[in-house]
């Protein structure tokens, strides 16, 4: 088969590589379109290995038709058509996964489109529902609300009926995070999100906060929590390490968590199969109803891999990168 090659950063290369095996647990797919991740082009640039045994091939998301289903696989068969969680493995035109992770598309999504869900699906759910158990009336701030895990978060927030304010970096993405039902918006370039929060809130803060950033904004993300407040931190797009005020924290009585989903065995009660099978049950059901719908901001040819990446890098785009494999 072929599959995208990482020579380096910049230079992703469509080439013939071995057929991926399918073990007794596992199906092959057949990839229609990949989505494209922040963790794909820190794992291009060498900075983010894969989990060990997954394969060295860049990609966490794809749609696609069942190929082959292996020995001891009974839920699907051959000529379905599915998008499935990866641990690496989706830049290419065949990718082995197992079998739990992988769901089918809801109605009424295109297969190509449907490379766009399982990523934000299972990030989003896996976080704010079955770590954060964010439910009505409450008030979630999610940071980068324009960016694929954004705009879904948003869209399952409000579907359960909290209440969400966003941040984003230009008018035009704020304009979006209002239009998929976040209640406030914030530009992060020229407005301070604590004090946004508290005139908003009286000074009660946010209930969850789903953060991206991580060190750029631990201190800030702690004085915009409400007493009893979480923190989830699932990026850390600024940097690793920062200095935690604990007496904020116990006055409070907040928590930090900070989750990946990557790495996550495939098996057990948080485990990935768990994930997918609690969004195919709960947020399958918001898109069919048309409550939650996947953005995406652009469609490139897998051959288009490297252009892709940089166009995520530039901030130019919103919602999901999707790369195109052709027949």
């Amino acid at each position: 088969m072929h599959a995208i090659v990482a020579a380096s950063a910049d230079q992703l290369v469509w080439q013939q590589v071995p057929d991926p095996a399918v073990g007794p647990d596992e199906i092959l797919i057949k990839v229609a379109a990949a989505g494209v991740n922040r963790a794909d082009v820190l794992q291009a640039a060498g900075k983010y290995p894969p989990p060990p045994g997954a394969s060295e091939i860049i990609g966490m998301e794809v749609s696609g038709t069942v190929a082959e289903v292996g020995s001891d696989v009974t839920e699907w068969s051959a000529g379905q058509e599915v998008c499935a969680l990866l641990a690496g493995g989706g830049y290419a035109e065949y990718v082995a996964v197992p079998a739990g992770q992988v769901m089918p598309i809801p109605e009424p999504i295109e297969l190509v489109d449907a490379a766009a869900l399982p990523e934000v699906a299972c990030t989003v759910w896996s976080n704010l529902v079955m770590a954060a158990r964010l439910g009505p009336g409450q008030l979630v701030l999610i940071h980068g609300g324009a960016s694929g895990i954004g705009t879904h978060a948003i869209q399952v927030a409000h579907t359960l009926g909290a209440r969400v304010a966003a941040t984003a970096g230009s008018p035009e993405k704020l304009d979006l995070c209002r239009d998929l039902g976040a209640e406030i918006t914030i530009n992060y370039r020229d407005e301070d999100f604590v004090a946004r929060l508290h005139e908003e809130t009286g000074g009660a803060g946010a209930n969850v906060i789903l953060d991206i950033m991580g060190a750029a904004y631990l201190d800030r993300n702690i004085n915009a929590l409400a007493t009893d407040g979480q923190l989830i931190v699932i990026g850390m797009q600024g940097g690793v390490k920062a200095e935690l005020n604990l007496g904020k924290l116990l006055t409070k009585r907040a928590r930090i968590i900070g989750t990946t989903l990557r790495a996550r065995p495939v098996s057990g009660a948080n485990g990935k199969s768990a994930i997918a099978q609690a969004v195919t049950t709960s947020v399958w059901p918001m898109i069919a109803s048309g409550r939650v719908r996947p953005v995406i901001g652009s469609r490139l040819r897998i051959q288009q891999a490297a252009e892709a990446h940089q166009l995520m890098l530039s901030g130019k785009t919103y919602g999901k990168i999707l790369l195109t494999v052709d027949d």
